[in-house]
């Protein structure tokens, strides 16, 4: 698994294109980014649907509430993918899914820490988050360690 935050990602033939790929500060005003994820599906899972979720949480680990149209909910992207097996592969090759998602202006707190959390069919690692900071106002403080 890669995980990486940029400014903005796409897959296309495949192949994940990132612009503004690797930072973990941003802000403090909202702007636009996106998670560019590589998924490396085993052999034996080809073909089989693998359900994903990437939540944001804050840095006591409370889940990141945006209006909605059911009012204040999490922001939570739930979606689901699957991958086959290409003519000629070696068996036991892993299978490589590229995902970019999208991700709005989000109005963070200045300041504070935020993390993207994955979930692959209920499973996550340690490795599978992406941390990040939201700068402080100008003159009025820093980002938080």
């Amino acid at each position: 698994m890669t995980m990486m935050l940029c400014d903005h990602a796409q897959v296309a033939e495949g192949k994940l294109f990132i612009s503004g790929g690797g930072w973990s500060v941003t802000g403090p005003m909202p702007s636009p980014s996106a998670v560019a994820l590589k998924i490396e599906v085993p052999w034996n899972q080809a073909n089989t649907p693998i359900k994903f979720v990437l939540e944001l949480v804050d840095q006591d680990g409370k889940a990141v509430q945006q209006q909605g149209p059911l009012g204040l909910q999490p922001l939570r992207i739930e979606g689901q993918v699957e991958v086959g097996r290409p003519p000629g592969l070696a068996p036991g090759t892993p299978l490589d899914v590229p995902l970019a998602i999208g991700v709005g202006p989000l109005p963070l707190m200045p300041g504070k820490r935020y993390t993207w959390r994955l979930t692959l069919d209920g499973q996550t690692e340690e490795g599978w988050q992406l941390s990040f900071s939201v700068r402080g106002q100008p003159g009025g403080g820093r980002a938080a360690d």
